[in-house]
């Protein structure tokens, strides 16, 4: 009789895993699907930036070697949150310029902002900078900082969110040679460009 009791205790012991591998099955491809249909439903889309203009008001170039930019300019810029039924927070969000790669403005930052369902952020901040080549320049106007997601009222962890804009600039027109450099009245590029976005 021993035999058949320790065979009967196998028994109930392959039941007993199998019942705790298919409880743990279910319940992670409950979750697995829980986390499909949310994305399914929300389809999140990362926000899209426009750079609409820029207002370039001083630009002082020194005529000795090496030759330095004095800069002064304004940007403006807008983001749309394309998602019906997600909101966007924007945290400590700073934008600067940068030329091949080199950041030549000093970072401007932007107040935290919550951007609703389909809504439109728009920005204007002032850039200063030195030490810049002269002539027609690609500049590329960056935005780095935090962005959280927001759903009913669950907000999510925080992201890096990373924009790029192209902006071409070209110093023709009204310029005029003062005390060892080059002066350019202020000037606004009407841009309209939109802007690659990495979150």
């Amino acid at each position: 009789m021993s035999v058949k009791e320790c065979g009967h205790h196998s028994s109930q012991r392959r039941n007993l895993l199998r019942l705790i591998l298919g409880a743990t099955s279910a319940f992670v491809l409950l979750i697995l699907l829980t986390i499909f249909l949310i994305w399914v439903i929300l389809r999140p889309t990362k926000p899209r930036f426009t750079l609409q203009d820029a207002t370039l008001f001083t630009f002082n170039l020194s005529t000795p070697t090496p030759n330095t930019l004095t800069l002064t300019m304004q940007v403006t810029l807008s983001s749309h949150n394309p998602n019906a039924r997600v909101g966007v927070y924007y945290h400590a969000l700073h934008v600067y310029a940068s030329y091949r790669s080199q950041q030549i403005s000093l970072a401007t930052a932007l107040p935290d902002t919550y951007q609703g369902h389909r809504d439109f952020a728009v920005w204007s901040p002032f850039l200063f900078g030195n030490v810049v080549p002269v002539s027609a320049v690609m500049v590329n106007v960056k935005v780095n900082g935090r962005v959280k997601w927001k759903v009913g009222s669950w907000v999510s962890g925080r992201y890096h969110i990373y924009v790029n804009c192209p902006a071409y600039i070209s110093f023709a027109g009204d310029r005029s040679i003062a005390a060892g450099g080059l002066v350019a009245s202020p000037v606004k590029f009407r841009l309209l460009q939109s802007c690659n976005v990495d979150v």
